[in-house]
């Protein structure tokens, strides 16, 4: 990929940007406070690095955005779409109703509309019951107030055309805008979870929307005409088109654009990576150069769902974090000052000891006007207590006892120390505060399979080249161009406890980005 990239990612506390050349190098960088509204702390990032180059904005080629649009909307329960939400799976599925574990208020933001209607299929593809064409157009005229709908069918990651039968009815009952969310090409194999994330993804349609309008009118309005990229939550990347489609892939991408950035700045592609923010310390493990994902079903806004997350462990420590002094006991966090460090840390003359002020106090680095009065022992305690909490979260994410490389990264990264129990050698690389801001910058566009095949009708061979061939198509849908997208990852799963001869096939791919 030749020519100038502009990676921008938006965190809780700051947004950073990073300007690369041709050679993918940095050649401009920034941090800014994350803004109320959001955009406003990109605008002032994207003028800041603007500012620090030779060439002009229209000179532009790429702009990548990590944002936390969709992570905030789940959050604050702010600016969800009312979602029809639609099971195939009676009456098989009728004892556990859609959206049962979700919290109480998330539910009502998407407006509590759920019908469990007959369809599905079994785990070898066999029929479950068929769709029942008339029942499902009067759901859908009952829902007719939704924005958006979401479907979801029994084992539909093995037959997928019990979804698209529905989607074809929601467009001709309500017209070819409505937004339809399948959860076969979202979520993987089990239907709670995976009818959770198609949900989410529904109800994020609209948020994405205004996300990338402002973005895109924030560019115009700078002479940016360059191709505009989103970070997914496994270090790759998509086009705009991809992720209004599939919002929700956006969730979490902050953390692993740290963690593609870590691995390009230090030259470490397996080990574990430490990305310290103003309010939270990240620990995740970097495999081949990409986040390692995780093995479980991970938690959005209190929801469980089960599609493509990166494997972290986030702990309350940061730049921000409040120090408390209870007798001899120091702790740090979970409490933070955030983006108000400025105005409320003793080194910028407010009235809260945080942990960079114990590092200040320390002389170790010089931050702010104020030069705090920090006694030695709550010194010696805080530093004590953010190292032991970091070497736990190391040790929970290493594989084996044995040693293993350590990068650390993000602006809070003066709070570990240099010499930590279970690391080889720990890596602060150059540009290390905004490794999030390379890492979406450098990245690939990627796009991914995971499904049963029964092998009943076909060979293994048949089933492995079937899921490459969609892998391939996804990453290019992304936005890849389709002659560098190589098979980057497969994972072949038999189900033993399955009656019949089936297997479950995870394929990746990843390639560079393709000319728009």
């Amino acid at each position: 990929m030749n020519g100038y990239r502009l990676g921008i990612d938006v965190g809780g506390t700051n947004t950073d940007a990073v300007i690369l050349d041709e050679d993918d190098t940095p050649i401009a960088q920034t941090k800014r406070p994350t803004t109320e509204d959001i955009t406003t702390g990109i605008v002032n990032a994207l003028d800041d690095v603007l500012d620090d180059v030779e060439f002009t904005a229209s000179e532009l080629d790429y702009v990548m955005l990590g944002t936390t649009h969709a992570t905030n909307a789940i959050t604050e329960r702010k600016g969800l779409n009312d979602v029809g939400v639609i099971r195939l799976g009676a009456p098989a599925t009728e004892s556990i109703r859609p959206l049962m574990e979700w919290p109480d208020d998330l539910e009502a933001a998407i407006g509590e509309q759920a019908a469990i209607l007959d369809g599905g299929h079994e785990f070898d593809g066999r029929t479950l019951n068929d769709v029942d064409e008339e029942q499902v157009r009067e759901t859908i005229r009952e829902f007719s107030d939704a924005e958006a709908f979401a479907v979801t069918s029994v084992f539909s990651p093995v037959r997928e055309d019990h979804e698209e039968l529905v989607e074809e009815l929601i467009h001709d009952e309500l017209g070819d805008d409505i937004p339809v969310s399948l959860s076969n090409e979202i979520g993987s194999v089990g239907l709670l979870e995976r009818e959770n994330a198609t949900t989410l993804n529904a109800a994020l349609t609209s948020v994405a929307d205004e996300a990338a309008s402002a973005f895109l009118d924030a560019m115009a309005e700078r002479g940016i005409d360059a191709q505009l990229y989103f970070g997914q939550n496994d270090g790759t990347l998509m086009s705009v088109e991809y992720a209004l489609e599939y919002p929700i892939f956006t969730v979490a991408s902050g953390p692993s654009n740290s963690v593609r950035g870590a691995a390009y700045l230090s030259g470490v592609e397996n080990g574990i990576i430490v990305d310290v923010g103003g309010t939270t310390t990240d620990v995740g493990a970097v495999t081949d150069g990409f986040p390692r994902e995780s093995s479980v079903a991970v938690e959005i806004g209190d929801v469980k769902t089960n599609f493509r997350m990166p494997d972290l462990i986030s702990i309350g420590i940061g730049g921000g974090s409040h120090v408390d002094v209870d007798g001899d006991d120091v702790t740090v966090g979970p409490q933070s000052v955030g983006y108000r460090l400025t105005e409320e840390s003793l080194c910028f003359g407010g009235e809260r000891l945080t942990a960079t002020d114990v590092e200040v106090a320390s002389g170790s680095v010089d931050i702010g006007p104020e030069s705090p009065d920090v006694p030695a022992d709550t010194i010696a305690g805080a530093r004590q207590y953010i190292r032991d909490r970091v070497e736990q979260a190391i040790d929970r994410m290493k594989t084996s006892p044995e040693p293993v490389p350590v990068v650390v990264v993000g602006g809070g990264s003066i709070l570990v120390p240099s010499d930590l129990s279970g690391a080889s050698e720990v890596h602060m690389p150059d540009h290390y505060e905004v490794a999030n801001a390379v890492g979406v910058a450098i990245a690939q566009v990627s796009g991914q399979v995971d499904r049963i095949f029964s092998l009943d009708d076909q060979t293994r061979d048949e089933a492995l080249e079937t899921a490459k061939y969609e892998a391939i198509e996804n990453a290019v849908g992304a936005g890849a161009a389709e002659e560098t997208v190589d098979i980057v990852d497969i994972e072949e799963v038999p189900l033993s406890y399955l009656p019949g001869n089936a297997v479950r096939i995870k394929v990746k791919a990843a390639g560079t980005l393709g000319e728009e």
